[in-house]
């Protein structure tokens, strides 16, 4: 009967471990954060909104105390984040006269090869690169991608919006003030609605139908992030652009992904992934802008490259706890049998 009470005591408190103070703890270290959301301009109104809230509440407090700098400084707070949602708001308004426009393929195509294959290649139309990852690192601070799958793991809605207004696409705009502009132009100034319209049905056209995990990756990651174990045989995937290049253009070296999906975990890594905002305020890392599937792509090869063994595991897990079970049932049959007089 002890046995019992003391595995009893032990059930509670782990019990007690796994649901209250392991939750409480892990909620701490990691606030709450919107899901992933794959409608971006619906998600960047809603977080330019909540940047508002959160700093009106900001000032609301800081006036409660008095305190004189905190008010200034939550003033120049909640004003960024008022124009920075007016300009967000603007921007996608302004976005969709080209996600409705009715596209002309071919129209795409000249503008496409006359304003993008001076600084991108398009290998599957036949433009090679004009410069190697190196070299266009050193002129633009990261290696330019290679156009053909982009109509494949970007969204048109994301691709109009990248094209006009990269900065503002991508949600990084906060890194290019006091004169700092994006390497790639933006093209809301050189091009009409329907022009980019035509651009982006033109990527779509020559995109391909199917993609491997491995192939989404090189073309969404790998210009900046490198994968030191990339197989079994522990073949390195690097980083296309220089680490000196991309450090001096992200503010610090973006990690090797070799082991993210351990580390971070698959939820971490989505919601990181479609905005990195969420996750890690003022980060240089930009959103990457895959649709669905090519996120669960990019997910899906970093758990094959980072835990391979995971199916492996997860299927030994029950058979080890039915293993205990059993060794437990004999281990006290043993004991009640041996320790029977003594008691």
């Amino acid at each position: 009967m002890r046995e019992l009470k003391i595995l009893a005591v032990v059930v509670v408190l782990t019990l007690i471990t796994y649901w209250g103070v392991e939750p409480f703890a892990h909620s701490q270290m990691h606030p709450q954060v919107d899901p992933v959301n794959y409608n971006f301009e619906e998600a960047d109104r809603a977080t330019s909104k909540e940047a508002v809230e959160k700093a009106t509440k900001a000032l609301a407090e800081a006036e409660k105390k008095a305190d004189e700098k905190a008010i200034k400084g939550a003033k120049t707070d909640l004003e960024a984040a008022q124009t920075f949602e007016k300009t967000i708001n603007e921007f996608w308004d302004a976005n969709k006269e080209a996600i409705a426009a009715t596209p002309n393929v071919a129209n795409g195509e000249a503008l496409v090869t006359a304003n993008c294959t001076a600084c991108h290649s398009i290998e599957s139309k036949g433009f090679p690169k004009i410069m190697d990852d190196a070299t266009a690192a050193g002129a633009y601070g990261v290696s330019t991608p290679d156009l053909g799958s982009s109509g494949k793991i970007y969204s048109k809605e994301y691709l109009v919006a990248f094209i006009k207004n990269p900065a503002l696409g991508s949600k990084v705009s906060h890194k290019f003030t006091d004169g700092r502009v994006h390497p790639m132009p933006a093209y809301e100034l050189m091009n009409t609605p329907q022009e980019i319209a035509d651009m982006v049905a033109y990527l779509q056209s020559i995109a391909p139908k199917e993609m491997t995990n491995k192939e989404v990756f090189v073309d969404a990651c790998q210009r900046c992030h490198g994968l030191k174990y990339a197989d079994m045989q522990k073949r390195t995937m690097g980083a296309f652009s220089p680490a000196d290049d991309i450090t001096k253009y992200m503010g610090k070296l973006p990690p090797d992904l070799s082991q993210y999906i351990i580390s971070r975990g698959e939820d971490s890594l989505g919601k990181f992934i479609n905005d990195p905002q969420k996750l890690l305020e003022g980060t240089a890392m930009p959103r990457v802008g895959l649709n669905q599937e090519s996120q669960a792509q990019v997910i899906k090869y970093l758990e094959e490259v980072g835990d391979s063994k995971k199916a492996q595991r997860e299927e030994l897990g029950p058979k080890f706890l039915i293993y205990l079970v059993i060794f437990a049932i004999f281990a006290f049959l043993w004991k009640a049998s041996q320790w029977r007089d003594i008691h």
